[in-house]
């Protein structure tokens, strides 16, 4: 039996999908499901159980998994509540990595590329104390997730006892489809798309920086079929642990992800460039690449899907569909 905590959200959903594939029915989804239609997300899957955020430790006793697949969290970059979030994406995580380590379960998380912060410090997966203290989060998501990677990385060098396999996964900017509930939260793909199949103006952000052209700010844009491949990957290969970075290791613009979109729908485009507002300038990134290395090192070679081709599928396999849904 496999655990998937937040498995009806984004990441989570497409990893059930996968596993379901792959011929996987046993599978226990962790959740709060709402009012917002999340429950879509999973309508075409099969599930052993779905179990409430509020129950999950109780649940857990007595149980026998074969692995936890962590990616339950509050994952609003914009979130305020410090209490929720440490408690959310800290100290549950906490609980589950002492569960995991006492039962001999391989521990798989979701960290995030949030906690490298304005970047400053680059972006390559150093799990040592001394890199990881160096990082300053710029939100209170970011925070949390590093507070969890410190933990784990803290107990790894003291060679204090771990479950059988962890690995912590900071995940570069994650795009597909079942992202529709997050709202202001999701890939600007998802959110512009209608414009875009509508014919309507696209608007990007000017850029406020000397020497990047408007709309060239860049992200590491990953597929999240790619992303469930790494996932599916670890659990294959059991004797790999560690804080990898996940991301495609080429940092693209935001310009030449929508110029893909109308591409792959083979329309003209038609996009503007507007002010950025005032109160997000001084901490806007302009640029996030992730550093790969660690992660083909330590075997993976699943390869990462192209912008322009991961658009297309999405586009045409997704969006551009009456069921949007995976």
């Amino acid at each position: 039996m496999l655990l998937v905590t937040g498995g009806a959200g984004f990441i989570g959903s497409n990893l059930v999908a996968a596993l379901n594939a792959a011929g996987r029915s046993d599978v226990v989804v962790c959740d709060v499901l709402g009012h917002e239609g999340k429950w879509r997300n999973l309508a075409k899957r099969q599930l052993a159980d779905i179990v409430p955020p509020s129950e999950l430790m109780s649940w857990l006793q007595g149980r026998h998994l074969d692995a936890i697949f962590h990616l339950g969290a509050i994952s609003e970059t914009t979130a305020t509540d410090g209490d929720l979030v440490i408690e959310t994406n800290f100290r549950l995580s906490s609980r589950l990595l002492d569960w995991c380590t006492v039962n001999s379960t391989p521990f798989i998380y979701a960290s995030s590329a949030s906690t490298y912060g304005d970047g400053e410090q680059g972006f390559r997966d150093d799990q040592s104390l001394s890199a990881l203290r160096q990082l300053r989060p710029m939100n209170l998501y970011g925070w949390s997730k590093h507070l969890f990677d410190l933990v784990v990385a803290e107990r790894a060098a003291r060679g204090d006892r771990l479950p059988p396999q962890w690995a912590g996964l900071k995940f570069f900017n994650v795009f597909g489809p079942n992202e529709y509930h997050k709202g202001t939260m999701m890939s600007v793909l998802a959110r512009k798309f209608d414009d875009v199949k509508a014919s309507r103006t696209v608007q990007l952000f000017k850029s406020h920086r000397d020497g990047i052209a408007d709309g060239d700010q860049r992200r590491d844009f990953i597929y999240v079929d790619d992303v469930v491949r790494v996932m599916i990957w670890l659990l294959a290969t059991p004797a790999v642990s560690g804080i990898f970075n996940v991301g495609t290791g080429h940092a693209r613009s935001f310009r030449d992800l929508m110029l893909s979109a109308y591409s792959a729908l083979g329309a003209a485009p038609n996009i503007e460039y507007v002010d950025m507002p005032e109160q997000i300038r001084g901490s806007y990134q302009y640029f996030t690449e992730s550093d790969v290395g660690r992660l083909c090192g330590a075997g993976y070679n699943g390869g990462f899907t192209g912008l322009e081709e991961a658009v297309g599928l999405y586009v045409r396999d997704f969006l551009d569909q009456a069921d949007r849904f995976r």
